[in-house]
């Protein structure tokens, strides 16, 4: 099994079809579940994914399509010729993290959220390989320019310490540039995000996106489009190295 983790906050949670603190329970074509995606539940039990992915880890929050299944979706058929003849050992695993409005300093390591990541990927290692993290975080940070100032040192030491926490120090990291976020700092926090000066590293830019009527999620149709973006960037980028 391909493991993939994925984290950061709401846009990764997923918001898509959330009007007025209620999901439409829409899920488009290119999210639909398959029998070669599999989620790893709260609960730490694999089950067939679909939407919404982080139900039962965004517990306060009300979840709707993400990014993650159109993600995997995109991802299966190239990880599967990657592998032929392999079958089930092809499937994907996705490990559902994100946490709707965090800011970076709750992901820091010893914090609650940090630490139950890298417990879930552990966990989920033990039935297959993780091949990257997906992150989409950072609108918190946007709200001050304490924080927003603090973000490239944040996110440097965020991965140069989940790398050492799993074992894996050349493991991908896919980021996603806001789409969103205070006007004051936004473009503070895009300018670290696409400063990270680390191996393995891929950003990809969400900005441009159509957002939900409250001008910080991500509509349905955008999150298709980044699932797609992100399964881009990963296939580009890594699964020729893998």
């Amino acid at each position: 099994m391909r493991i993939f983790v994925l984290s950061g906050q709401s846009n990764m949670a997923g918001r898509g079809g959330v009007h007025h603190r209620r999901w439409d329970g829409v899920v488009p074509p290119e999210g639909a579940p398959d029998p070669g995606i599999q989620r790893h539940s709260a609960s730490l039990d694999w089950e067939e994914a679909r939407e919404p992915l982080h139900a039962d880890i965004d517990t306060t929050k009300t979840c709707g399509v993400g990014p993650g299944m159109v993600f995997a979706r995109a991802v299966l058929p190239s990880l599967q010729e990657d592998n032929p003849g392999e079958g089930a050992l092809a499937g994907i695993g996705l490990v559902p993290c994100a946490v709707g409005g965090t800011a970076i300093r709750e992901w820091a390591r010893g914090e609650h959220l940090y630490e139950q990541m890298v417990s879930r990927a552990r966990v989920a290692a033990q039935y297959g390989e993780i091949e990257a993290v997906l992150w989409y975080q950072g609108e918190s940070d946007a709200e001050s320019h304490a924080s927003a100032a603090a973000y490239l040192g944040n996110i440097e030491r965020l991965i140069a310490n989940v790398r050492e926490d799993l074992g894996m120090p050349q493991l991908p990291f896919i980021q996603v540039a806001l789409a969103s976020g205070d006007k004051r700092n936004i473009d503070e926090v895009r300018n670290a995000q696409f400063s990270v000066n680390l191996p393995d590293v891929v950003t990809v830019d969400a900005m441009g996106l159509a957002l939900n009527e409250d001008n910080m999620h991500l509509t349905t149709e955008s999150q298709v489009k980044l699932g797609k973006m992100l399964a881009e960037a990963y296939i580009k980028n890594f699964l020729t190295t893998c």
